[in-house]
Formats: structure tokens, C-alpha cells, sequence
């Protein structure tokens, strides 16, 4: 039993061989079942946007989805008027479809998406 595990550790068993074949098979096993098992605590994060930058994504032919930060927007002018200026700064001529207040976890407006369309 020993020199069984000690060849499993080292893998020294010829390639197509039973025991071969069943350390491939624990290995595959360990890869596809333990993110059932644990959790590993990694999650996709939402893309940071800093000042002066924003996401733009094709939502279809001509039409276009953006991520604006709230920080980007001031309070002098309507809200639509700056999305529109912010947004034609980067893809000029759009026009506005609708937009949406996005909140970040502390319930405060961290960005704005924008639907628009040429």
C-alpha cells in the first residue's frame, strides 16, 4: 500500500495505465467538484469607473448602453443635458433613449446608465 501512494505522490505510473487513468480521474473530480463544496468567496466584480472615464457597451445595432459616474455629473444644469454632453465628448452625435440612477452599496447614486441610440 505504501509504494502504491508513493507512486500516486511521484506519478510514476506509464500513461494509459489503470492507476494513471484514476489519478486523472481524482484530479478532474477535485477541479469540477470542490467550487460545490467550498466557497471560495470570489465573485466577478463590477468594473471601477474613475473621474473622466466611462463604460460603453453595445446594446444592438446603432444602440449603446453607458455607465456615467455620479461624480462626473454637477447640479447647475439638468441631469439629461450633462449625459448628453459627457456622452457625446466620447461617441459624438446620440441621442438619448432613457436614463437610470445605479446606487452603490451605501444607498447613495454611484453612476448613471444611459441608453442612447445613433
Amino acid at each position: 500500500m505504501g509504494r502504491i501512494l508513493k507512486s500516486y505522490f511521484f506519478w510514476t505510473y506509464q500513461r494509459g495505465s489503470f492507476h494513471y487513468d484514476i489519478m486523472v480521474t481524482l484530479i478532474l473530480a477535485f477541479i469540477f467538484i470542490t467550487p460545490f463544496l467550498w466557497n471560495y468567496g470570489d465573485r466577478p466584480q463590477p468594473p471601477k469607473l474613475t473621474s473622466n472615464s466611462f463604460l460603453v457597451k453595445v446594446a444592438g445595432p446603432g444602440s449603446y448602453t453607458y455607465d456615467v459616474p455620479a461624480s462626473d455629473i454637477k447640479a447647475a444644469t439638468p441631469l439629461k443635458d450633462q449625459l448628453q454632453t459627457q456622452i457625446q465628448g466620447v461617441s459624438g452625435a446620440v441621442t438619448l433613449d432613457r436614463f437610470e440612477a445605479m446606487k452603490g452599496p451605501d444607498g447613495k447614486v454611484a453612476s448613471y446608465k444611459v441608453w442612447a441610440h445613433r
